[in-house]
């Protein structure tokens, strides 16, 4: 099943890329999405559905480009920022995966099939409260009414969901931009690439930054590698010893498995800090209720953050003491704090 799955995103992601015969077949399809979607809007905007304002000022961390872009290191990123510039924020998401109809706060002892996988990653490298739900505002007001300190709300990944009133919006591309440019079934975007938002990030090099005007680049560094098996007696170790030899002149044997969005991101990472390895690329969100790893021939497997905090909670990875987790942090220019903060205070951005 994860095969065939991996198999459909393959074929979609090259369709989505150029404007031929499989997406032009398709396009039909997308001017009724185009069209359904622009009416759901303008509900909102003449007040037919009621979007529902908060008490605290409501930041939205989202995407139009349908997969992961990156938005749960930013959101952790912009967390980290607004604390520093003194605010106590409180994040809302939607929880991938997560089961049950009502807000969950999210805590250390949370599984990853309850919450979901990003939501336990950003509520243990931020600590702060974190909710979820398919409904964001009741998520807010359950988080509101357990932390009051919380002045500020950082919704992630919920830029569709007009329900929740929103005071800033910041949109995420990555390297692939806007794909073809046209929306679904025959392109990879929710809504058109012309949506107005309040800012707009590049997780890519500089020169995919520059195709978007106005954007701010993210670059996701990461250097260290972690034992899944943590304990005061492991250490960090670099990226780069991976790649020396453990036996005379043979090479360590790594894989290199990432079960997020855009796997070709990690794999990046891992080749710029020079190692060799075979690609594993999983499902999005691939809940490893079983042992990908079983039959795997490895001395190392790097996974990333977001798949550690599902495969600490199987007891069959747990404990493999091959298993090496990346941390990636985002790296964005200053200014995107300021500014974001600037407009919280009611100052202009110009």
């Amino acid at each position: 099943m994860a095969l065939q799955r991996s198999t459909i995103e393959e074929f979609l992601t090259k369709t989505w890329t150029q404007r031929e015969a499989a997406a032009r077949f398709l396009l039909p399809l997308s001017w009724l999405f185009g069209a359904l979607t622009a009416l759901r809007r303008l509900a909102y905007r003449c007040g037919i559905a009621r979007a529902h304002r908060l008490p605290v000022p409501v930041i939205v961390v989202g995407n139009i480009f349908v997969g992961g872009t990156g938005k749960t290191p930013l959101t952790i990123w912009l967390v980290q920022a607004l604390r520093q510039a003194g605010f106590h924020p409180g994040v809302v998401s939607r929880g991938y995966g997560s089961t049950g109809d009502g807000p969950r706060a999210v805590t250390a002892q949370s599984l990853a099939q309850e919450v979901g996988d990003e939501p336990l990653l950003i509520a243990g490298r931020t600590h702060c409260p974190v909710v979820v739900s398919r409904d964001r505002v009741g998520a807010a007001r359950m988080l509101l009414a357990a932390h009051p300190e919380t002045d500020i709300i950082v919704a992630d990944d919920g830029l569709q969901h007009y329900r929740l009133a929103r005071d800033i919006e910041v949109v995420l591309f990555d390297s692939r931009g806007v794909g073809n440019g046209w929306l679904l079934p025959a392109g990879p975007l929710r809504e058109p690439a012309s949506r107005r938002r309040d800012f707009t990030v590049v997780n890519g090099s500089h020169e995919e930054a520059e195709g978007l005007s106005g954007a701010f680049r993210m670059r996701l560094a990461g250097l260290m590698a972690e034992h899944l098996i943590s304990s005061e007696e492991t250490t960090p170790r670099a990226l780069r010893s991976f790649a020396q030899t453990v036996s005379g002149y043979s090479p360590v044997q790594i894989v290199a498995a990432a079960g997020i969005g855009n796997p070709a991101r990690f794999f990046t990472l891992l080749r710029e800090a020079g190692l060799q390895f075979r690609e594993m690329p999983l499902p999005d969100h691939y809940d490893f209720s079983d042992n990908p790893f079983a039959g795997v021939t490895a001395e190392v497997i790097l996974i990333t953050e977001k798949d550690a905090v599902k495969c600490r909670q199987n007891a069959a990875l747990k404990n493999d003491p091959r298993i090496w987790v990346v941390p990636v942090t985002a790296q964005i220019d200053r200014a995107l704090a300021e500014q974001i903060v600037e407009k919280l205070r009611g100052h202009s951005t110009a």
